[in-house]
């Protein structure tokens, strides 16, 4: 009887001691492996040409070296922005996102099967949690966003752990996957290209903040009072905005790094002077620079987008209070760009 493919059993998600070990065989050969898979994103055991026939056999035969399978891409005529769906082996479906500006490429990762925060305004929220995922599971989303991609050894894409899910919440799979996209016989991703992004978890920014790195941290804050942020963000009632300030002053006085604030602005909810003056008090002890999103407008939804005097109105109040803010273009509204919304329409 074959093998059941689970979310666990796929190389994708192992180093090559792990493979190695796995495939029972020389260190050497989980190093072939490894970078067939990660650093030329090739998933054919067939096309694997510097293993002996009998060898590819019997590891196709015995192993999964996948853990995603292709369902659907849709680019943006507009922007060039890629959207993939993709579904694992028990038959829950995740997406990821490529975009590209130029030469530089970032990805957009989800490290969970729907998610369980419930914000308000998230397409994913809606459709609620299901699982996590396995460091395979993160891990190949990068690896098959970039099939065919070329790029140089000097500009390496970006990754964003900013797609389903909160990471905090499968911290441990999050970590190795970020390793595994670090290693120096794959993708080579460099620490300071790597964003994880959290909705305010507490215990895994100080959890985050004992890791020996410069990966980089962002917080998806949309309010800076308790109530509102309570209403968008129900987190927020378990990890209140000060507990959250003093949780990114210690990560801070850890790890030296500045942490991006990324702020989604919907028309006449958090758009105002009120609410820019309140963040610029926010951020007062803060090293922090803040990213402004317009909303990607989902028809279930009770939002609108901030329409564009708003938002440079309230990145001009940032400005002018001294804290670096960009306005992020809209990208990508004609592929079902809000994070879920792909997956939900899939569903229906």
């Amino acid at each position: 009887m074959p093998p059941i493919k689970t979310s666990t059993d796929s190389l994708t998600g192992l180093f090559p001691a792990e493979i190695a070990e796995r495939i029972e065989a020389p260190l050497m050969r989980g190093r072939q492996l490894f970078q067939w898979l990660h650093k030329k994103r090739v998933f054919d055991i067939d096309a694997m040409t510097d293993m002996s026939k009998t060898d590819r056999a019997r590891i196709g035969e015995r192993h999964f070296l996948t853990a995603l399978t292709p369902a659907l891409r849709q680019e943006s005529r507009k922007t060039g922005a890629q959207k993939a769906l993709f579904e694992l082996a028990d038959g829950e479906t995740i997406e990821s996102v490529l975009l590209a500006q130029g030469s530089r490429i970032t990805l957009c990762l989800s490290s969970q099967a729907g998610c369980a925060l419930g914000c308000t305004f998230c397409a994913t929220g809606q459709a609620g949690f299901r699982r996590d995922l396995s460091p395979a599971e993160i891990t190949e989303q990068a690896l098959r966003l970039l099939e065919g991609v070329e790029y140089s050894a000097d500009s390496t894409p970006n990754i964003v752990y900013m797609g389903m899910g909160e990471p905090f919440h499968n911290y441990d799979a999050v970590m190795k996957s970020i390793h595994l996209l670090m290693h120096i016989e794959g993708l080579h991703i460099g620490a300071r290209k790597i964003t994880v992004s959290t909705a305010g978890d507490v215990a895994g920014i100080l959890h985050f903040a004992e890791e020996p790195w410069q990966v980089r941290l962002s917080v998806s804050l949309h309010a800076a009072d308790d109530d509102l942020r309570s209403r968008l963000v129900p987190l927020n009632r378990r990890y209140p905005l000060r507990e959250l300030h003093d949780a990114l002053k210690h990560y801070q006085e850890k790890r030296n790094r500045q942490i991006t604030i990324e702020w989604v602005l919907m028309d006449d909810v958090n758009d105002s002077p009120a609410q820019a003056k309140a963040l610029v008090t926010y951020l007062k002890g803060l090293d922090a620079a803040v990213n402004l999103i317009p909303w990607n407008a989902v028809p279930s939804l009770p939002y609108l987008p901030s329409p564009i005097h708003k938002r440079e109105r309230f990145m001009e109040i940032l400005g002018k209070a001294g804290i670096k803010a960009t306005l992020r273009k809209e990208r990508g509204d004609d592929i079902e760009a809000a994070c879920g919304q792909l997956r939900n329409i899939r569903q229906d």
